[in-house]
């Protein structure tokens, strides 16, 4: 059996068994799109991040992202976990750039003592949902939403946002958004939970993507372009934010849990 090397990151984590788990492997060329479809039901992670060195000269590899369900289009935990692989493996460089198949070239980045990925930032608009409000777990103050299916639902405080209980297989019925709840945090000035039920995750960890809505829309509210962010998942995770034209720019550690090889 052919074998590839694999690592498991704990992407926004200080330590390990915090922040988000990821699954990082390098490959030689693409496999079939069912066998990465496999490889992400196996690995059981909210992603699995592949990687192929890129040949087209526009970056250093090309990235695509899948979940034990599906193949997503933006994730950033997964491609600051794949930053913090290929920058282990080349100490000397300051940045890797990714190209991939629905969200442009995507940049990692040293930034201190930790690493920072530049996504595209969401922007999104007040609106109605009033079959997700229904089945979130409480009334929101706002609703906000984007066409590319991320969600947002403004609560009063931190505790509002913790102590929600979702229908999660009545909002997996609605489709593959995500549906992102919010507040001022107390430690810090936003905090979130977020849930992605149709995309294979129920309550996600540490939601790179979602903070690039959640980054341009509390940049506008509270009228400054650097945040920070904790995402109140059981798991947890702090990010530091920040908006510069229309990238958000996600910052925290990685940890390295596993490196080995993967037999398929």
């Amino acid at each position: 059996m052919p074998s590839v090397p694999y690592w498991h990151v704990d992407a926004f984590a200080d330590q390990p068994f915090t922040g988000n788990q990821a699954a990082v492997m390098l490959l030689e060329e693409w496999p079939d799109d069912a066998v990465l479809k496999a490889i992400g039901e196996e690995n059981n992670f909210a992603e699995t991040a592949f990687l192929v060195r890129d040949t087209s000269g526009t970056a250093d590899c090309e990235l695509r992202w899948f979940t034990p369900k599906c193949e997503i289009r933006l994730c950033g935990h997964a491609t600051l976990a794949s930053g913090h692989v290929l920058l282990g493996l080349a100490p000397q460089a300051d940045a890797v750039t990714f190209r991939t198949r629905k969200a442009g070239i995507l940049t990692v980045r040293r930034a201190g003592d930790a690493l920072e990925v530049g996504l595209p930032a969401i922007p999104t608009t007040p609106g109605r949902f009033p079959e997700a409000v229904a089945l979130v777990g409480a009334e929101p103050l706002e609703v906000w939403r984007s066409p590319l299916g991320y969600n947002i639902f403004l609560y009063s405080d931190e505790n509002s946002v913790r102590a929600l209980v979702p229908d999660l297989r009545g909002l997996e019925a609605l489709g593959d958004d995500q549906f992102i709840v919010t507040a001022r945090g107390s430690g810090t000035d936003v905090v979130s939970r977020v849930f992605v039920p149709d995309g294979g995750v129920d309550e996600d960890s540490v939601t790179g993507s979602a903070h690039a809505a959640l980054t341009w829309f509390w940049s506008n509210k509270l009228g400054k372009d650097t945040l920070t962010a904790f995402q109140a998942s059981t798991r947890g995770g702090q990010l530091s934010c920040r908006l510069a034209a229309d990238v958000a720019w996600l910052g925290g550690p990685c940890v390295t849990v596993v490196e080995g090889r993967f037999a398929f």
